[in-house]
């Protein structure tokens, strides 16, 4: 999508780096590459992280003009961010290898538009790690952290503490910064006054003992359904939903619906990565950044029950649905809980290399 340039040269370099090497990320974007970031952003990012990056528009995207999450993960914390997401969250791995749309030239272009239209300035922090004490640290995350983190690091209303890749790509100082000072522009307040140095040095002990190690392995990719498949059950009978503010139906419904073999579509309209991760058994990827004009192709405009999710669990549906709607689609719904909540509900999902025939 963006052609290689003198900065992609240059990011090549910086990321081959090891992490806290990069000294040098001060080259300037022209006038041309700063709006081509800035049109990755709009159609990417801006759905969750708002279209001014003042954050919390779905899913408790944070805020990405933040000085202290810009300045202490900018570039390489952010590049692995957008490129391989976070686990247990709504932020999915957009890198290609991931089944996302983007290369990484339009990665390494985002993510340096990120630092220069905010002015950051790289905070240096140590590289050394902190030596804490994990068992104090477990007691004071249960106390403090648990409740917005939740207690096994998943992420309840905050991102998850205890994703692989987090761990993998955030230094020891970088999670001792983030405690102490908190997020300028987040509900993550700083805790330097409230715990001394040990209690956050345990914490941080507490929050590496949590890394097994993680590398971005690229799942196996495999082709999406083919329009003819679109529709689940083309000779079964038209289900009835009960839709809440004529809209929103509720996830058993839709169980009930594929049980029952009733005919209808399915669309996932996170991210393909995320569907290739794992998606409800015949759902059709129909990611939300897609043209608005071609939200409707290879469906079916006859009444057919359209029905789509996303993680947020409504920001992406509900955009993609209102395309629908725009272009004349008269029988469409959301799943009201959306997929996160079905996983942990136990209804049914697969992955796409489970489909994989060969």
């Amino acid at each position: 999508m963006v052609a290689r340039s003198r900065f992609a040269a240059a990011l090549l370099y910086l990321f081959c780096l090891p992490s806290g090497l990069a000294a040098d990320f001060s080259f300037t974007l022209t006038d041309q590459e700063m709006a081509q970031a800035e049109d990755l952003y709009q159609t990417y990012c801006a759905l969750c992280h708002g279209e001014d990056r003042t954050g919390y528009r779905a899913d408790h995207a944070p805020s990405l003009r933040s000085k202290t999450l810009l300045s202490t993960g900018y570039p390489r914390f952010i590049y692995m961010t957008i490129g391989w997401g976070r686990s247990n969250s709504a932020m999915e791995g957009y890198h290609e290898e991931m089944g996302g749309p983007l290369s990484e030239d339009d990665l390494r272009l985002l993510t340096r538009w990120l630092g220069q239209v905010e002015g950051v300035e790289s905070l240096e922090l140590a590289s050394d790690a902190v030596a804490g004490d994990a068992v104090v640290g477990k007691e004071v995350y249960a106390q403090h952290c648990a409740e917005c983190h939740g207690a096994r690091g998943e992420g309840v209303s905050a991102p998850a503490l205890g994703d692989q890749a987090l761990l993998a790509h955030a230094s020891d100082h970088f999670l001792r910064y983030t405690i102490a000072n908190g997020r300028d522009g987040t509900p993550m307040t700083g805790f330097a006054k409230t715990l001394d140095e040990s209690e956050i040095d345990g914490v941080v002990a507490y929050l590496r003992s949590q890394a097994s190690g993680w590398s971005p392995t690229p799942p196996k990719l495999v082709a999406p359904p083919a329009p003819e498949e679109y529709v689940l059950n083309p000779e079964g009978e038209t289900p009835e939903f009960t839709l809440r503010d004529g809209r929103y139906v509720p996830a058993a419904e839709v169980v009930a619906a594929l049980e029952q073999k009733k005919r209808f579509i399915l669309l996932d309209t996170r991210p393909a990565s995320a569907w290739q991760r794992s998606h409800i058994p015949g759902a059709v990827p129909m990611p939300y950044y897609r043209d608005k004009e071609r939200a409707g192709d290879n469906l079916p405009n006859d009444g057919t029950w359209i029905v789509a999710y996303c993680a947020c669990p409504h920001a992406a549906s509900d955009y993609v649905v209102n395309n629908l709607k725009e272009l004349g689609f008269k029988n469409t719904a959301v799943i009201d809980e959306g997929i996160l909540v079905w996983t942990a509900m136990g209804l049914p999902v697969t992955a796409g290399e489970a489909l994989a025939t060969d």
